[in-house]
């Protein structure tokens, strides 16, 4: 078992009295570790201390309750959430809010009670002991709600999660098997006896996993837990896409033309292709997340698409079943948040917008849908309820629809039978707190709200922040957070919302979006995050880091609040994603809410502009940090990693000549980085001379004050008479780096972040000359024929064999890396000269897994 706790030492109040135990207080407030560690995350244990300072503030607000010796609200505003559970909340704040329900508040209170009919002795209570069978930023998301409300947690991790977050987060975690999830969190054996072993009542499955396995709901009913969704029969029929579809034909709703029979023979499917008409979507019956998708645009290409859709569903959700449709051209994706509780109550939180993706996959998410009128609004609420009441739902549930920009028509896509992703925009659009509610209605209780009284005020995004490289096709990556600073949240769960009143019983599916509804409305920064710095991201799960919601009064200031504190979100020891969301939230046309599923590839060259080089004055200052930081061991030899060493002139002066080179980490079409040697003397008063040669000139910085601050990773200077901060983060080569001709492996990085600047700027030391000279001995051919590993990834099948031919496009090598499956192909005609991976086989980032010697090539190529 592993537990973890926060001190968090409360001034003392307005009454003079000492502060509490650090535990009294966190209990009190419900906050044993979710805003202390949202600061810890964002700034690090070294300006933690001062973020806490401003905690008393933040505690006193609405959503925590009244401030402490303020006048508690009347009786009637706490009737419809009344319930007796004391034991689970050790300190009783009397506020609606406290248990995660919009605000009740004077005569609207009175309204609400049809929700909330049940007597006071009938009201069940929520459980003691929940187990979260997830991780990552979910499995925290629904720590922090279980926490919040006096109930205890119990995580589960692989042996390659043994330092993650959540398990440190949990009251207890237990390790259930090796890093694969086909033998850890996928194993719903081990799950169901950990519950046994801990005396977890219920489990909470968050998304992806186990959450929309049947199987998996049923075992835990026999076994007598609770599981925190719908019930196995809701997850069959709607989990199953190819179901969902017939029962949402059959109540009239439109679907997407295609065979969501349960043939499954290949000839059979790429015969149904054939008569859909291409382009055809492959799409994996059983589960989501844009795994066991692919989009097909030829006959030549459906087997190989196939197969490779068929593997991936398999890792991901256990199951190899796909249906074919019609490939809508300009579609966006656009999905209602339903709840529904045992008693047959079924709500509408509204509508969210997923349109911008990459690899079949949201990357952006957006509440309300913007440009939908009223009409459609309830219209699409009004099937989605239809389409949970018609299966007898119970829990949250996602109805998502593709509305086809060029006939302003919609139609059923599926059912996502769990909470979703991007559940923070809808609580932050509504004051919920959907985990909650969960918990909730898997204790028997009703829906906290009728729809008439479900708000909808101001405007809600949520960026995925993804260990990824969008200049690379989005491809994953994995490695190290060796730093990580981002935006301070200024919440944690969503702040309360006033329930609507509306006079017209008709008007439930349409509230009145209205300036004067949304003045109040204050921005609000949130931050799911399941990674603190010094965090592992690995190979064998979603590349997914965190989450980024911000709310403001509308959508023209939600989006500037979400381009701030992009700008604030700084990672470096692997590529993100962070840069392109930045640019896509600046983008003209999504500004105007012009959105659809094929957003990117549409406006590619907007959201990929020229990268530009780092300016004179960062070089500069990368420098001075390779100067500053050798400088107490100057003449000791400690770095090889400077092209040339410090000299001295007369015991007064010491020059060192620092070679930077440009690397451009999120460029794949670099081949050659350019090279910036920086001089820097250092003067007998202990400024410098720093001078940068570029390729546009030669840039002189005299007389320059510099010196290292915040242990050593931020450069602060006066340089051209303007005092500036840059951050430099040192990253070292791998000890068991060789390197190969071109590679940047084998040499010291530093990513390089201006001051005043939202850029991140990386620089390579290179290696000694005699260190490149080792890398060329043992380099392979380079050409058009070699075929390297595009990021760290596990081999799934080798297609080709020494002395087989080849010709382009064909597909050579299958590899995987974070649950997504990549194929390498030939780009060139020849015979296979080298195989350099087996099936099985962990390879890294740059291996040459296949050398196909090419027609005609020149001898010795």
């Amino acid at each position: 078992m592993r537990a973890c706790s926060y001190a968090v030492m409360r001034p003392p109040g307005p009454s003079g009295l000492r502060p509490q135990a650090p535990s009294a207080i966190m209990v009190a407030l419900s906050l044993p570790e979710s805003l202390f560690q949202q600061t810890m995350l964002s700034k690090g244990p070294r300006t933690a201390a001062a973020s806490v300072r401003s905690l008393p503030s933040a505690v006193s607000s609405s959503r925590y309750g009244p401030p402490l010796g303020s006048a508690r609200q009347p009786p009637s505003a706490l009737q419809p959430v009344r319930q007796t559970r004391t034991r689970h909340t050790p300190v009783v704040l009397a506020t609606a809010q406290r248990r995660g329900f919009a605000s009740i508040v004077g005569p609207e209170a009175s309204s609400q009670t049809e929700a909330n009919d049940m007597p006071l002795e009938a009201r069940r209570p929520l459980f003691d002991k929940i187990l979260i069978a997830n991780r990552g930023e979910i499995a925290c998301r629904v720590i922090r709600t279980a926490k919040k409300l006096g109930i205890r947690s119990v995580a589960v991790y692989s042996e390659a999660d043994a330092d993650a977050l959540h398990v440190q987060m949990a009251d207890e975690a237990y390790c259930i098997g090796p890093a694969a999830s086909s033998e850890s969190y996928l194993r719903m054996d081990k799950i169901i006896d950990v519950c046994r072993k801990s005396g977890a009542q219920a489990v909470h499955p968050g998304y992806g996993f186990l959450s929309e396995n049947a199987d998996f709901a049923e075992q835990l009913a026999q076994a007598g837990i609770v599981f925190i969704g719908p019930p196995a029969s809701a997850i069959v029929s709607m989990g199953s896409k190819s179901e969902s579809k017939t029962i949402m034909a059959n109540a009239r709703v439109p679907v997407v033309p295609g065979y969501h029979g349960p043939n499954q023979d290949p000839v059979f499917l790429a015969e149904q292709a054939s008569r859909i008409g291409y382009p055809v979507l492959i799409k994996a019956v059983h589960g989501g997340g844009g795994k066991g998708m692919r989009t097909v645009h030829s006959p030549a290409d459906f087997a190989d698409a196939l197969a490779s859709a068929q593997r991936e569903a398999s890792k991901a959700f256990g199951r190899t079943e796909v249906l074919v449709e019609n490939w809508i051209e300009r579609p966006r994706h656009v999905e209602v948040q339903v709840f529904a509780d045992s008693q047959g109550g079924c709500v509408s939180l509204w509508e969210r917008d997923c349109s911008v993706q990459r690899r079949n996959q949201k990357i952006i998410e957006e509440a309300p849908a913007p440009g939908l009128s009223p009409e459609l609004r309830a219209d699409l609420s009004a099937k989605a309820i239809a389409a949970a009441k018609a299966v007898g739902y119970v829990g949250a549930g996602t109805v998502e629809f593709i509305f086809d920009n060029d006939t302003q028509h919609f139609y059923f896509m599926e059912m996502n039978t769990r909470l979703q992703v991007e559940h923070p925009v809808t609580e932050m659009i509504t004051g919920l707190d959907l985990v909650e509610w969960q918990l909730e209605v898997a204790a028997g209780n009703r829906l906290p709200l009728t729809q008439a009284a479900i708000p909808l005020v101001g405007h809600a995004f949520e960026a995925r922040i993804y260990a990824e490289n969008p200049r690379n096709g989005f491809l994953p990556d994995s490695g190290r957070l060796l730093y990580l600073s981002t935006p301070t949240p200024s919440t944690i769960f969503a702040p309360p919302v006033t329930p609507r009143t509306p006079t017209d019983p008709d008007a439930a599916l349409m509230p009145i979006l209205s300036a004067e509804t949304t003045l109040h409305v204050k921005p609000s920064v949130r931050l799911e995050q399941g990674f603190p710095e010094g965090a592992d991201i690995g190979v064998f799960y979603d590349p997914m880091i965190a989450k980024l919601v911000v709310h403001a009064r509308d959508r023209p200031e939600a989006l500037r609040v979400l381009r701030a504190a992009l700008e604030e979100y700084r990672v470096a020891g692997l590529s993100t994603n962070v840069a392109f969301l930045r640019q896509l939230a600046g983008n003209d046309n999504f500004i105007r809410g012009e959105v659809e599923t094929g957003f990117i590839q549409k406006h590619f060259d907007e959201l990929f502009p020229r990268v530009e080089d780092p300016r004179p004055e960062a070089l500069a200052q990368a420098a001075l940090f390779v100067v500053l930081s050798d400088l107490p061991s100057v003449g000791s030899s400690t770095t090889p990693w400077a092209t040339m060493g410090a000299r001295r002139f007369g015991g007064d002066l010491s020059e060192q000549v620092v070679t930077l080179q440009i690397h451009n980490e999120d460029n794949a079409n670099s081949t050659e980085a350019t090279t910036t040697p920086v001089h820097v003397q250092v003067l007998p008063d202990g400024r410098f001379n720093v001078t940068v040669h570029t390729p546009s000139g030669t840039h002189a910085f005299p007389n320059t004050v510099a010196r290292l601050v915040e242990h050593g990773r931020v450069v602060e200077s006066t340089i051209a008479g303007a005092k500036t901060r840059t951050t430099v983060v040192r990253q070292r080569a791998p000890a068991t780096s060789t390197g190969t001709p071109g590679s940047t492996s084998a040499a010291q990085r530093l990513h390089v972040f201006p001051g005043g600047s939202s850029a991140k700027h990386t620089l390579v030391l290179p290696a000694p000359a005699w260190v490149a000279s080792l890398a060329g001995d043992v380099a392979s051919a380079v050409g058009r024929g070699v075929l390297r590993a595009p990021m760290p990834s596990m081999v799934v099948e080798v297609k080709v064999a020494p002395g087989d031919r080849v010709e382009p496009g064909v597909a050579v090598v299958v590899l995987e890396s974070m649950k997504t499956e990549t194929i390498l192909r030939a780009a060139v005609s020849g015979v296979v000269r080298a195989v350099g991976c087996a099936k099985g086989e962990m390879v890294e980032e740059g291996r040459v897994v296949v050398e196909i010697a090419e027609d005609d090539a020149p001898e010795g190529q």
